[in-house]
């Protein structure tokens, strides 16, 4: 049963891979135009629904694996430095690869700055961008000092495109400096049991000091993907950002995973020279949900690994994996 789902899964990426390739022309190009998405609607709730959150337990070690540096020995391997993947709905570890080595992360610490913000709620409040807010680099969106949005379209920019200055006007209008809002990083980490972790910046642009490991940013997505409206956001393929004066700029998701199967769902990539490329990924078929956390990795072999894994653990059951 379990052969004949792996193969249903491997099928709907492949088939929808092969779409999209004939929709290209002979020279590569695309022959449709980019579809322009709306940012998500305000919804109560979302499905797929979900146990109450907890944290206890959430990204422990499995019985009879404590102290494995891979684990398990007969699961699909991925190239990066260390990885984890767990259960989204109950928490329970099904892979896991030299988890506790304190790194950089990268931008995927922005699952915490937009964590903090949608539990803090008032997304339609505005927000106003300052000079500074303007200087961070590189990956923008390019407001200018005086331009006025709301958070919701600000958080849609961090998530979907990852752009840097929108985490830090984020912060610093949620917390009145970069400063106070990093106390509250380390605060809401530590609520959640990543207490290997220690945040400097909004963003994950390299500084020295900050580092998590790959078993707390499971905990840290774990309690992002419990949130509906992050899910909503965090699976766009892109959206269309309107900017104070007028203008209209489409911006494409940075996690190349999500267009290639409605199976993944989402969550958040991250680069930096020190942290070397980074993925947070999830995905969901028949009533499964899983998390894959990546750090450490290589572009080559990012993507390819995440959906590799990712229909290997959708085939798994976690409690009896965790139980083992």
């Amino acid at each position: 049963m379990l052969m004949g789902l792996s193969w249903r899964l491997v099928c709907i990426c492949f088939v929808e891979l092969a779409v999209a390739a004939s929709m290209s022309g002979a020279d590569g190009t695309v022959r449709r135009a980019l579809p322009v998405q709306p940012l998500p609607a305000p919804q109560p709730s979302a499905s797929p629904t979900f146990p109450l959150f907890r944290t206890s337990g959430v990204a422990d070690d499995p019985v009879g694996a404590t102290g494995a540096s891979i684990y398990p020995a007969d699961a699909p391997q991925t190239a990066a430095s260390s990885a984890i993947m767990i259960d989204a709905r109950s928490g329970a570890v099904l892979y896991m690869k030299n988890p506790d080595i304190r790194r950089p992360v990268a931008s995927t610490q922005k699952l915490l700055t937009a964590l903090i913000l949608v539990q803090d709620g008032n997304l339609d409040a505005a927000d106003r961008v300052i000079s500074a807010d303007c200087q961070v680099e590189p990956t923008k969106l390019g407001f200018r000092p005086g331009d006025v949005y709301s958070k919701r379209q600000l958080l849609a920019a961090l998530l979907v495109h990852s752009c840097n200055d929108a985490a830090v006007c984020l912060a610093r209008n949620e917390a009145g400096s970069l400063s106070a809002f990093a106390e509250r990083m380390n605060a809401k980490a530590f609520s959640l049991g990543a207490t290997e972790s220690h945040f400097v910046n909004p963003n994950g642009l390299p500084v020295p000091g900050q580092y998590s490991t790959a078993r707390n940013m499971a905990r840290i997505a774990f309690a992002a993907y419990h949130e509906p409206i992050l899910r909503q956001y965090m699976r766009l393929t892109g959206f269309s950002f309107t900017y104070t004066s007028g203008r209209h700029r489409y911006f494409e998701a940075t996690n190349r995973l999500i267009a290639r199967s409605p199976m993944f769902t989402g969550m958040k990539t991250g680069f930096t020279e020190a942290s070397g490329r980074c993925l947070v990924s999830s995905a969901s078929y028949g009533g499964h949900d899983v998390i894959l956390v990546q750090l450490g990795g290589t572009l080559h072999f990012l993507f390819d690994d995440a959906q590799r894994m990712l229909i290997w653990g959708l085939d798994r059951d976690g409690r009896a994996v965790a139980s083992r």
